[in-house]
């Protein structure tokens, strides 16, 4: 008991202190749901605040007949508390009347649901796929896809001693080197799964929010009438980087959305072609550095000394500086049981060549292999 009361007095001094003392230790935050771009947001917005008026009136009338009655019917008043076991009326009332009130707030409620997983008529489908720690996005009508991660600069402020400060880079761990960019006033269909473990894709903007799990599709739409940029997390713990896995989705008018689909259709056949490319050391190594940054960076640090006990440096460490083979095996394939995961199905023949031949020259390695993407090719 005396823990407990000294608990809560530590409590009401810190809570006293940030008050006293906002600075920036308080977060900026809403006392209500967002509104939302979407005709879906918009029905939870007002079936929440329909059914919130409904409890603050229930707690009202309550509360009220409760202290009314304290007050009329208290000792001083000489107030004689009545003797009886049970009033069958009373019973019957106050459980059919709670019935009731339940039903009439589950319809409208079932309705939303009901329309929420309504996937029919779409226009185009994105396939959502969550990686530790990024999102894949398959544009299935289009013939594209790209990875999206944390941005280069957040990635660089957050990592361990930068010395950075992050108030200074505006949305920080909210930006992302690939933003998914779709058209407005399209009913979209999105399809969200997950390669490792659970994650959840989750754009508030949007009213809802999708578990993606491994082995398991679930579906949703949406239908956004607003241009603009909206901005979301992983709302599941899904490992060591899970508050790095941030989400934008850019909402902008058709012509734009086509324009920016065909771009994405060349990158990719660009992409295509690198795979038969030929690479000199210095190509390479130029394309190994903007792949490491996004792809490996976050675990084994920008200058490649890793973390000790957790992620093994490749600077002069074995991995990077042993057998060739060996290195190329771990990169595709991954390692069981550690956090390393297969880049293999993550990243293509020329990006995997890069890469790989960044990490063994980089950060004084120089062991002077030249890894090709058919090199790649024939360990696949």
């Amino acid at each position: 008991m005396l823990f407990i009361k000294l608990r809560n007095i530590l409590c009401a001094c810190l809570a006293l202190t940030v008050l006293t003392f906002p600075g920036p230790v308080l977060a900026e935050y809403g006392l209500n749901l967002t509104q939302g771009v979407t005709p879906i947001s918009r029905e939870v917005y007002d079936l929440h605040m329909t059914i919130l008026w409904v409890v603050t009136v229930i707690a009202i009338l309550v509360f009220a007949v409760m202290f009314w009655s304290i007050f009329h019917h208290r000792k001083s008043k000489g107030a004689v508390a009545a003797q009886f076991h049970h009033s069958t009326g009373a019973e019957i009332a106050w459980t059919i009347i709670p019935i009731l009130i339940l039903v009439a707030m589950a319809v409208p409620a079932t309705q939303v649901l009901i329309k929420m997983e309504e996937t029919e008529d779409t226009e185009m489908t994105i396939k959502i796929t969550g990686y530790q720690w990024k999102w894949h996005y398959d544009y299935m009508n289009e013939g594209f896809d790209f990875f999206s991660a944390l941005d280069e600069t957040s990635n660089t402020i957050r990592q361990l001693k930068s010395g950075l400060n992050p108030d200074e880079h505006e949305n920080y761990l909210l930006e992302v080197d690939n933003p998914v960019v779709v058209p407005v006033n399209t009913r979209i269909r999105l399809l969200t799964t997950a390669a490792d473990v659970i994650h959840a894709w989750w754009v508030p903007d949007l009213g809802w929010k999708r578990d993606a799990i491994p082995g398991f599709i679930n579906d949703n739409w949406t239908y956004i009438e607003e241009p603009g940029t909206y901005r979301g997390q992983c709302a599941e713990l899904c490992g060591r980087d899970h508050g790095f896995m941030p989400i934008v989705l850019k909402a902008v008018s058709k012509e734009e959305y086509a324009d920016w689909a065909d771009e994405m259709k060349l990158a990719a056949a660009a992409a295509a072609d690198e795979s038969g490319k030929t690479f000199t050391m210095e190509e390479s190594m130029a394309k190994g550095e903007d792949v490491y940054k996004t792809q490996c960076a976050a675990c084994h640090q920008a200058n490649g000394e890793g973390l000790p006990g957790a992620f093994p440096a490749l600077k002069g460490g074995a991995i990077a500086t042993g057998d060739l083979p060996g290195h190329l095996d771990i990169v595709i394939n991954g390692k069981a049981g550690t956090a390393m995961a297969a880049f293999g199905g993550q990243l293509n023949d020329a990006e995997l060549a890069a890469v790989i031949t960044y990490e063994r020259n980089a950060w004084g390695n120089d062991t002077g292999d030249l890894v090709q993407p058919a090199d790649i090719k024939a360990a696949r």
